[in-house]
């Protein structure tokens, strides 16, 4: 810390002299989890010195009084009572921000978000820089929401690993949805099975643009090899939302299946994931 010039002889001294021993920073953490001390200062004209505390501040007078401790306290017991059914989206959404932003109302928060992204899951999958541009999320809120959003997947990928996959459909229709009907750009995955079909390895083969990821049959079947699979399933996404199958995902389909069949890999299927809903090649008899 650098001494502070003493002053010149006869002034009187300022109010502005108890300066904070930091500079405060525009980009300073929104969710404020800690607080700086304050400066001890000595008599005019001597040395300031000061010492940061590491603690959490302990909560104001003001703080207590917030309008908004009443409904976070009323909410929370809504969810003891009632789990997340008796909480709407945007509500379930408070809950955790009330965590990540501790001194601050989020119910407009909630909703901002919400109404920007449509659903809790359009908030959850969204970019860290557009989550940004709703007003009271800064990058650290930003990057503990995706936080949630990977727990969410985690969650749902477990209910699928080491399990026969075509017994648990649903569940792997689910963890697709959740880790890809909210990417912006395409992303083309596979599944690869094992001879009782169960997963042994979920891998993302290449990310493209809002409507094209270009798709290498040949390196879909060395990597099968590589992992002794005997069976694919084949997932990719449609940015636009509507998971209608093209032309070319046709075409790319029938090529795959044609190079893997004389080596002894099956494709099981190949799904399309949207924001609202998936297609299933198989489902539709396209091959």
């Amino acid at each position: 810390m650098t001494k502070r010039p003493s002053k010149a002889d006869g002034d009187s001294a300022s109010p502005l002299d108890a300066t904070l021993p930091f500079e405060l920073s525009e980009a300073a953490d929104e969710r404020q989890f800690f607080a700086v001390g304050k400066a001890r200062t000595k008599a005019a004209g001597k040395e300031t010195k000061a010492k940061d505390s590491a603690t959490v501040a302990p909560e104001t007078k003001d703080d207590k009084q917030a309008h908004y401790h009443g409904h976070r306290e009323r909410l929370r017991n809504r969810f003891r009572e009632g789990g997340d059914a008796a909480l709407a989206d945007y509500e379930l959404l408070e809950l955790l921000l009330f965590r990540l932003i501790p001194r601050r109302d989020t119910k407009p928060i909630a909703k901002a978000l919400i109404d920007r992204f449509k659903t809790l899951g359009g908030v959850l999958g969204a970019p860290i820089n557009l989550l940004q541009e709703v007003n009271g999320i800064g990058e650290a809120v930003a990057l503990d929401l995706k936080l949630a959003a990977a727990l969410s997947r985690r969650m749902l990928k477990s209910e699928i690993k080491g399990k026969t996959v075509l017994g648990s459909w649903s569940s792997v229709i689910e963890y697709c949805h959740s880790a890809m009907a909210h990417e912006t750009r395409e992303q083309f995955r596979i599944l690869f099975l094992d001879k009782r079909n169960t997963l042994i390895a979920d891998e993302v083969q290449g990310h493209g643009t809002v409507d094209h990821t270009p798709v290498y049959p040949r390196e879909v079947v060395k990597r099968a090899l590589e992992l002794s699979a005997t069976a694919i399933i084949l997932v990719h996404n449609h940015p636009s939302g509507d998971p209608t199958p093209s032309r070319a995902d046709i075409d790319m389909t029938h090529t795959i299946i044609a190079t893997a069949k004389p080596l002894g890999i099956t494709v099981h299927d190949h799904i399309i994931i949207g924001k609202d809903g998936h297609v299933s090649f198989k489902g539709l008899r396209l091959f």
